[in-house]
């Protein structure tokens, strides 16, 4: 009996600490926040590859957040895959700018909270997101990104003998193309660092409404 509960703790514990990768809905922005006053919607297509066997999954993720001053912004953030649906919330904080706009060096702090509703037999999660993030200009209308996106996940009503917190963490480069004053390009690439974090890839565009 000891054997047999042993087995299977080691059973729930492997598929427990390997979650479904479509918990990933990107950081896909720059290190600027958006101006004061100014309401944001960005829509975005997901893909995370599989890993160790597991298939890649496709979503779709979208973001709707406003400007509340010229350092700081709140966002909400929606993904639907195949194995669950993804809600959260975040802020960013502006913290260092370059020395005029849409020129030198931007670094924000974003931190926020999350859930996935696991269907298909899958368990619900909850995390706390901390994504320290840095950007510049390569011209007016082309910007460079980059983030460590870091999550600290827990498992809902996992069985007593089971690890139910785990890490994700990724390296997030990506680009930001300025299309127009109320439109821009985001696109970027999740490059998971840990067993807990596969690689993804999205591409999104935002509409601002000043």
């Amino acid at each position: 009996m000891t054997v047999s509960r042993s087995v299977l703790a080691a059973a729930l514990g492997l598929c427990l600490g390997l979650p479904a990768a479509a918990q990933y809905v990107g950081v896909l922005q720059s290190a600027e926040t958006m101006d004061r006053g100014t309401y944001k919607l960005m829509v975005a297509p997901i893909l995370a590859f599989g890993k160790n066997g597991a298939d890649n999954e496709f979503g779709l993720a979208a973001r709707g957040g406003y400007g509340f001053t010229n350092h700081f912004d709140a966002e909400a953030k929606l993904g639907f895959f195949e194995h669950g649906t993804f809600v959260g919330a975040d802020g960013e904080w502006w913290i260092l700018r370059g020395p005029r706009k849409d020129a030198g060096l931007d670094f924000s702090l974003t931190g926020g909270l999350h859930w996935m509703f696991g269907k298909s037999g899958t368990y619900d999660t909850m995390g706390i997101e901390l994504t320290p993030q840095f950007s510049g200009h390569l011209n007016k209308n082309w910007e460079l990104c980059g983030a460590l996106d870091v999550s600290f996940e827990s498992i809902k009503d996992a069985p007593a003998w089971v690890d139910d917190k785990f890490t994700r963490a990724h390296l997030t480069p990506g680009l930001e193309y300025h299309v127009s004053d109320t439109t821009d390009l985001e696109g970027e690439i999740g490059i998971g660092l840990n067993d807990n974090s596969s690689t993804y890839a999205g591409i999104g565009i935002a509409f601002y409404l000043r």
